[in-house]
């Protein structure tokens, strides 16, 4: 099944040395959910082949205009393309405020349904569940109220041993409920348990989605044991008392920071309009966490 992650903007603030602000797509067994919505986002979609309208879910962590200028042009172009699908999008409670005055006086009717889920920046919850995925908010600190993001995918299914169900003529019908962990019975009564006719299903995966905020103990209980986090990474820190000024986080934290958390891998991002080489940034994080990566625009990421 597939998890993974393209990034649109990885830049702080401003659009710099060809970054564009904060903006990601995940694909989750080709369910398409946006992570905020940078200046540009729009465009970036365009670039790298991502159909906006199959688009179902926006999450806005805050309001600083790096992570949402692009939302109401976004919402707009959906609207002239001819969406007719439902478009769910989770944020501050001011958000919605901010799109109603926007298509007021642009005098906007959006031609499908935006349903708005106001998030409480303070209140850790969840915020979307299906049978295969679940996502929930926690409280980050920043100089406003921000929340971060976790991905985590349900239960996931058995594999069959091929050869094994077909050695047996066991029916298709039955695959199913095999996946699940539950025994074959043939017509003559006999048992065959799942673990004969099925491996272990494969460990659930998680990704962690931590935006603008300061480095503090309060957040990491919610992020432990991720598969993938992304973590902000504003600063190199020799910077680190001008990290903490801003409610930023420095490389060096965020690669303490997956470590202490057990994470797999860990993505930097939001990066410094002051730096055009970033490589400092990722040997700086993997002086503590090895498996840091640069976040790429353009590139995926597999959860």
């Amino acid at each position: 099944m597939k998890f993974e992650v393209l990034i649109l903007g990885n830049s702080s603030a401003t659009p710099m040395f060809d970054r564009h602000p904060t903006s990601q797509v995940l694909n989750f067994n080709e369910q398409l959910f946006l992570i905020d919505c940078g200046e540009g986002t729009q465009m970036q979609l365009s670039r790298y082949g991502i159909k906006s309208n199959r688009i179902g879910h926006i999450f806005i962590s805050h309001l600083h205009g790096d992570h949402y200028l692009g939302l109401v042009g976004l919402l707009s172009s959906m609207h002239l393309v001819g969406r007719k699908s439902d478009l769910h999008l989770y944020g501050p409670a001011a958000l919605k405020e901010i799109l109603d005055i926007q298509f007021l006086h642009s005098e906007t009717v959006l031609r499908y349904n935006l349903v708005f889920h106001a998030i409480s920046p303070d209140t850790p919850g969840v915020i979307f569940e299906n049978r295969t995925l679940r996502v929930s908010t926690f409280p980050l600190k920043h100089r406003i109220a921000c929340t971060g993001f976790r991905f985590d995918e349900g239960p996931r299914a058995r594999t069959l041993l091929g050869d094994v169900v077909q050695a047996l003529q066991v029916p298709t019908v039955y695959y199913p409920a095999i996946k699940k962990g539950m025994d074959y019975v043939d017509e003559n009564g006999k048992v065959y348990k799942a673990d004969e006719l099925s491996l272990p299903a494969p460990k659930s995966r998680s990704y962690v989605y931590c935006s603008d905020t300061v480095r503090t103990p309060e957040y990491l209980p919610y992020i432990q044991g991720a598969d993938l986090i992304y973590h902000e990474s504003t600063f190199l820190h020799d910077m680190a008392d001008r990290a903490k000024e801003t409610f930023h986080t420095t490389a060096l934290e965020a690669g303490e920071i997956a470590l202490e958390t057990q994470a797999k891998k860990l993505l930097l991002g939001h990066y410094s309009a002051r730096y055009r080489d970033l490589n400092p940034l990722l040997e700086e994080a993997r002086s503590v966490f090895p498996r840091a990566e640069l976040s790429v625009e353009g590139r995926w990421f597999t959860v």
